[in-house]
């Protein structure tokens, strides 16, 4: 699968008007959520990925993957990675 140049770019500017599924958006919108301030997390936002098709094991993938990028790029960015 190839990704798309212009979708790329799209979701780069701002994900929210990018051309997704309903299913990306909320995965994309709990993410966000899940980043700016974890314990905002509720149940209402794991309902929503419900809505649009995600199990329990779809949204445990997506907060661990999500949380682990935030806890690495924190360690990174702690260490001066890639500040040369």
């Amino acid at each position: 699968m190839t990704l798309d140049a212009t979708l790329v770019e799209a979701v780069r500017r701002d994900y929210r008007t990018a051309p997704l599924s309903d299913a990306d958006r909320a995965m994309l919108d709990y993410a966000v959520r899940l980043t700016k301030d974890a314990t905002a997390v509720t149940r209402d936002d794991h309902e929503q990925l419900r809505k649009v098709g995600f199990d329990d094991t779809g949204i445990l993938q997506i907060t661990l993957i999500a949380s682990w990028f935030n806890y690495i790029n924190r360690v990174a960015d702690a260490l001066g990675v890639g500040r040369e």
